[in-house]
């Protein structure tokens, strides 16, 4: 078991990770189930694929401190994070009565906790909201944090609001269930938090990541745990990402949402495949730029592809040339006013914000990567 605290002032908050938790939901959330009883219900809110998984297990464990769930489901994946559902989301929870002192429940990966989120930031204002992530992405990156979006014609997660949880539960079992490949896409999350800022993580998850995917119990605690408690720490040094700390943890992701936009947002390149990709390309830049060797680039891209994840950007066959890809970029939300910020790589390691990259380079970068 392993408690990490989000130092946040005035509104800390703790991340619990221990195997089982979510037979034991009931007690571990008990301080924040306090308004429910006979009269109420809590919300609980998941895709239709967590609430088939789950639903069994919370219920047992509500029902088992006189408690019963109300739920509202969705279905799995981006379409989920739109208006149209923002709309019903916050409509059912007013119509429950939800105040500003009640908790929602978001049972589920990424995108339900981000909708949830999202939700529980405006509904009268502000109401509590508890994370239960179902996803190894989720539960080591987007669960912990705050940030809540959901996605618009424009673009993904540019319209959203910075409400932090009131309480984060991690179940490793819960991962049994989860695909292969949605775990290789949660750990290349895992991966990040070493390259932009642990060399000695790094290079533990290069000897221990097969254990990891394998699931193998000691190795997961301890990949989730690390990467819970380098974002905490970065997360109260900055939590609304107004100085450059923060930034750090886009690492992959300004080429990777560019890659995202390309495929649509589809299951072609899922998230944690497409930062994982955006890491090599930000690895290969570097070296590029002359700031990591050859070597090290070579480095973290065999960290990827021994992931069984893209490692590539040739191999995807893309139709486009870099300049689209430039294109999809500028309207990244981490956009400038003037500039692009680039996250890279001084050292596997250390992370930095670059603001001097020239986008035409950038562009005839990706075409020499896309021609392979």
């Amino acid at each position: 078991m392993a408690v990490i605290e989000v130092a946040l002032a005035g509104r800390a908050y703790e991340v619990v990770i221990e195997e089982g938790l979510l037979g034991r939901f009931a007690t571990a959330a008990a301080p924040f189930l306090k308004a429910y009883g006979e009269a109420r219900k809590v919300p609980v809110v998941a895709d239709t694929n967590t609430h088939r998984l789950y639903h069994a297990a919370l219920e047992a464990s509500l029902a088992a401190s006189g408690l019963a769930a109300d739920w509202f489901v969705v279905t799995p994946g981006e379409d989920a994070k739109t208006w149209s559902v923002l709309e019903q989301l916050t409509d059912w929870l007013l119509a429950l009565g939800v105040t500003r002192k009640d908790h929602v429940i978001a049972l589920g990966g990424g995108v339900v906790g981000d909708l949830v989120g999202f939700a529980c930031a405006i509904t009268k204002r502000g109401c509590g909201f508890v994370q239960v992530p179902t996803t190894l992405l989720a539960q080591v990156d987007s669960s912990v944090g705050g940030k809540t979006a959901i996605n618009t014609a424009a673009g993904k997660n540019l319209i959203g609001a910075f409400h932090q949880p009131s309480l984060v539960l991690i179940d490793p079992l819960v991962l049994a269930t989860l695909p292969e490949r949605e775990m290789r896409a949660g750990f290349a999350e895992v991966l990040k938090y070493g390259l932009l800022g642990d060399a000695a993580f790094f290079g533990w998850l290069e000897a221990n990541g097969a254990k990891v995917l394998a699931r193998e119990p000691a190795a997961l605690e301890q990949a989730i745990a690390t990467s819970i408690a380098m974002k905490a720490q970065i997360v109260a040094e900055d939590e609304r990402e107004t100085l450059d700390r923060r930034a750090l943890l886009n690492l992959g992701h300004t080429f990777g949402h560019a890659l995202e936009a390309e495929t649509g947002f589809s299951e072609r390149l899922l998230h944690g495949e497409a930062v994982g990709l955006g890491m090599v390309l930000a690895a290969r830049y570097s070296a590029r730029r002359g700031e990591i060797s050859a070597a090290d680039a070579a480095r973290a891209t065999q960290a990827i592809a021994a992931a069984g994840l893209p490692a590539s950007l040739s191999a995807l066959g893309l139709a486009c040339d870099g300049a689209r890809l430039v294109e999809h970029m500028r309207h990244d939300k981490k956009a400038e006013s003037t500039t692009l910020p680039f996250l890279l790589l001084r050292a596997l390691g250390e992370a930095y914000v670059a603001r001097d990259v020239d986008l035409a380079d950038i562009a005839a970068f990706l075409d020499g990567e896309l021609a392979g």
